[in-house]
């Protein structure tokens, strides 16, 4: 009897040791079959903040750059049809306006979100190596209505200047929505769609999730308050880092803007100073620390939806494109998965 006891009083002792014992996941795809997924996060600057001066030229060198990588695949970062559609059916938890509405596009082709994304996947799974310029057409006016400007834009920049007119869905409201897509500044149409039609690519993949950053507080003012007093008094590394970010904009060529934000120490200061004096930040409603836990559910749902556009595709080439602050998250998150080896993006703009 006391030889029992004495196990099971042993066993007991053993259950906290068991339970903090950390299992590597990272090593369980060594032995895995074909070839690894070759992911890279690019890290941006959000190009709407460019300085007037700006030309999108001067991304020339880094399109170069990433077109020698060849992907297979090119998610961005803004919100997908799926997400929009269902924030749209759910306006007093989003509001009205947490996506642009399609109206036009769904006024064009008759079909509302969920139908034009059921189209455009079953024309996509039937796409031919030429196709004509009815489909891409058509297919632009569908990814429209699908809340898909970029790979709506990537069909149109695929289309000879004579072919850019009405038909197949699209109408003159839909063109001057595209028309104008070509000059804004925005790095979902400046490199993701430019990269993608240059590759012979149907379109490019919407990852961004605003669904778990919402922060569901009484006082919304007070809140931003906190953030920045926090991200105030831990931010002198960034800022000197911002103030190198602010002279290389003003090149004509950017691609050594791309490397400087790239490089492993500029990721570094970019994720202490999101998060180190948030945790440490002192408030009463603990407000700081809510908004790391958005930032970490926001980044772990987008690693999710990526991880999604390359799912029934092992051994994918894969470029993902992202605000720099999310670029240490991603590297790591991604980095973590099965089959996944991440490219280094300094390397790759060298």
């Amino acid at each position: 009897m006391k030889q029992w006891v004495k196990r099971i009083l042993f066993a007991g002792a053993m259950v906290p040791v068991l339970a903090q014992a950390q299992l590597d996941l990272t090593a369980l795809d060594r032995d895995m079959t074909g070839p690894r997924a070759q992911v890279l996060v690019l890290g941006t600057v959000h190009l709407r903040s460019m300085p007037a001066s700006f030309n999108p030229a001067s991304l020339g060198g880094v399109l170069d750059k990433l077109a020698k990588f060849k992907p297979e695949i090119i998610t961005i970062e803004t919100e997908s049809g799926e997400e929009c559609d269902m924030a749209a059916r759910h306006v007093a938890k989003y509001g009205a306006d947490y996506c642009a509405s399609v109206e036009a596009a769904r006024l064009a082709t008759g079909l509302d979100a969920p139908a034009a994304m059921a189209e455009a996947d079953k024309m996509l799974k039937a796409w031919p190596e030429q196709a004509t310029a009815a489909q891409r057409r058509r297919l632009a006016a569908l990814f429209l209505a699908s809340y898909d400007t970029a790979s709506a834009y990537v069909q149109w920049l695929q289309l000879a200047e004579t072919e850019r007119r009405a038909g197949d869905g699209l109408n003159e409201v839909l063109i001057a929505q595209l028309t104008q897509t070509a000059k804004r500044n925005n790095e979902s149409y400046q490199i993701a769609a430019r990269l993608a039609a240059q590759l012979g690519l149907q379109r490019v993949h919407a990852v961004d999730n605003h669904t778990g950053d919402r922060i569901d507080v009484a006082d919304i003012k007070a809140f931003v308050r906190s953030i920045e007093s926090a991200w105030a008094s831990g931010n002198t590394g960034l800022n000197v880092r911002k103030k190198r970010e602010d002279e290389l904009t003003l090149a004509n060529d950017l691609l050594p803007l791309y490397r400087y934000i790239n490089e492993p120490e500029s990721l570094r200061i970019y994720a202490e100073a999101n998060i180190i004096p948030s945790m440490r930040a002192k408030s009463a409603e603990g407000y700081p620390q809510m908004w790391v836990a958005g930032w970490e559910i926001r980044n772990l749902r987008m690693v999710g939806n990526i991880r999604e556009t390359f799912r029934e595709r092992p051994g994918a080439r894969v470029l993902s494109i992202v605000g720099v602050s999310h670029k240490p998250w991603f590297d790591s998150w991604l980095g973590q998965m099965q089959g996944v080896e991440i490219v280094d993006a300094f390397d790759i703009l060298k």
